[in-house]
């Protein structure tokens, strides 16, 4: 069987940048197994499968060892895939996901993306977090994941934590994060038990971290930007129990693989 797969950098106006994401684009469901496979040789963060369902698209995100309930970046890929190059009359698309339903529009040179709010909550957090990190937090919520807010932003850079003792975690992933020196607030993100070390660029990070500076400045809407190797530049609006989230997509292969 052949399938056509194309690959997008998420997050950026350039190639080389953002976040690196697989689409694949399929006539009906494949098995499981298939799916996780096909994410697992792909060995990027995320590969997206989507299928045009009777209830609209319906779109799915697996890392190389998991399926994930919610993408940001892959979102972002895919909805630059059919808007920009598949489906180029278009100006909007909508995803049913197993987040419930996610639109995605055109806005000027990029996308907006509509997301499920994931407000984080001060947590206890589970032994060893902290010594994974190796730096000392101000505070630690969590949500979806952990939220761990440093003293700066350079903090944030420097960082290099125990990433075998962060897998252990007992949720997703775990949000570093700092008022930014340029921008609103800066951060990074760290998922080993998920299959991804440090993440590129994550738009569901997001999801929590807009709601959460949005309280600590006191603005609804945010610069920020992702201080991976690679970086990323993500715009949040804190909408109530929504977010909006805004980047651009660059487009890199266009291919074929035989499964």
């Amino acid at each position: 069987m052949k399938l056509p797969l194309y690959q997008l950098d998420a997050f950026s106006g350039r190639v080389f940048g953002g976040n690196p994401a697989a689409v694949c684009p399929l006539g009906d469901w494949l098995d499981d197994g298939l799916l996780q496979a096909i994410a697992a040789e792909n060995n990027l963060a995320e590969t997206a499968f989507f299928v045009r369902g009777p209830r609209g698209i319906e779109l799915r995100w697996f890392t190389p060892t998991i399926e994930v309930d919610l993408c940001g970046h892959a979102t972002l890929a895919t909805a630059a895939l059919i808007l920009d190059h598949l489906g180029p009359e278009r100006d909007a698309v909508a995803f049913e996901t197993r987040s419930g339903r996610l639109m995605v529009q055109r806005d000027g040179e990029g996308f907006a993306m509509d997301f499920p709010a994931d407000p984080p909550a001060p947590v206890e957090p589970c032994a060893g977090l902290v010594e994974a990190l190796g730096a000392q937090p101000l505070e630690i919520l969590a949500g979806r994941d952990y939220l761990v807010r440093l003293a700066d932003e350079s903090t944030v850079r420097r960082l290099v934590p125990d990433l075998a003792a962060l897998a252990r975690v007992d949720r997703r992933g775990v949000i570093v994060t700092a008022p930014g020196q340029v921008y609103d607030f800066v951060s990074r993100f760290f998922a080993p038990g998920a299959g991804v070390p440090e993440d590129p660029v994550t738009g569901s990070a997001h999801c929590a971290l807009a709601p959460y500076w949005s309280r600590e400045l006191g603005k609804r809407e945010l610069r920020a930007f992702q201080l991976s190797a690679r970086g990323g530049e993500v715009l949040c609006a804190h909408l109530g129990d929504r977010v909006r989230l805004w980047g651009r997509c660059a487009f890199y292969l266009e291919g074929q693989i035989t499964v």
